[in-house]
């Protein structure tokens, strides 16, 4: 079975996208997705968006999301960004529309400067929500991980994150630590874990550990997490400028109830076919 694909960056996250609106063919099994995954194997990817028809008016598409390792996850910001920019580029769904998610409905907005603006949901700090096991909500926990004390916030951008703040994201402990907690027992579906520097109230500094992948150029969950859990404690203004490995992303929260937006590029890098 030969499928075309797009290959995709967002901030320098790695996307392969595949439209199967039309065929509606289910995605590969996990084997196979390991394999695509790997450039030596395959078109080599972070995440792979999988694209299907609309269950509803309401919505231009629909969407799964994969990581390089085969395993399903709720959602990357990063991702339907590139979904975004492709849809409006291929004159399908103008420059504002929804998309289903795992995580729920997002809405979208395709910029005259090719920007992406994508909803990313109400944040969900409950720690029944995130998933992350805890006798009750606080603003920070601390666990001792390979005999250290670890001080970190956790919420949920439709996935689970555990974001850490550190004075130096250059010296940030990301290989060593990062997967130590992704995959400690109080975080029953592992958690990305992001590393954070605060320069002001408008700008911070971050490094991600992707749950499934490791760490990669960008993360537009986990820049939402980064912002979203300081903003949650005072320390950041309402629109703030995230700096990642990759590139720049602005994310925006009002608190509350209210939706977090991700705003940044969506680039195409390569197109081909892969036979599955």
């Amino acid at each position: 079975m030969r499928v075309p694909y797009l290959k995709m960056h967002g901030t320098g996250n790695l996307i392969l996208l595949v439209d199967q609106r039309a065929e509606n063919l289910p995605p590969p099994v996990a084997a196979s997705i390991r394999k695509l995954g790997d450039q030596d194997t395959g078109p080599g990817f972070d995440q792979m968006m999988w694209m299907g028809p609309s269950g509803d008016d309401a919505s231009v598409a629909s969407y799964r999301v994969f990581n390089a390792d085969g395993s399903e996850v709720e959602q990357c910001g990063n991702g339907v960004r590139c979904v975004a920019k492709y849809l409006a580029g291929v004159g399908d769904a103008g420059t504002q529309f929804s998309l289903q998610s795992p995580a729920g409905p997002i809405a979208a907005h395709v910029h005259d400067d090719g920007r992406v603006a994508v909803s990313m949901g109400v944040p969900k700090f409950e720690p029944e929500r995130v998933p992350f096991i805890a006798a009750s909500m606080r603003d920070s926990y601390t666990l001792t991980v390979a005999g250290d004390d670890v001080e970190f916030c956790v919420v949920s951008m439709g996935n689970p994150h555990a974001v850490i703040e550190v004075a130096d994201i250059a010296t940030a402990a990301v290989s060593d630590l990062g997967p130590k907690l992704e995959h400690h027992e109080r975080f029953p579906e592992l958690t990305n874990v992001g590393f954070m520097h605060i320069r002001d109230r408008q700008t911070i500094d971050l490094r991600v550990h992707e749950r499934g992948v490791g760490e990669t150029a960008a993360c537009g969950t986990g820049a939402c997490a980064a912002v979203v859990t300081s903003q949650r404690r005072g320390l950041l203004d309402e629109a703030v400028h995230v700096h990642l490995p990759g590139g720049q992303v602005v994310v925006s929260w009002q608190g509350g109830e209210t939706t977090a937006w991700l705003t940044g590029n969506a680039e195409l890098i390569d197109e081909g076919i892969m036979d599955l």
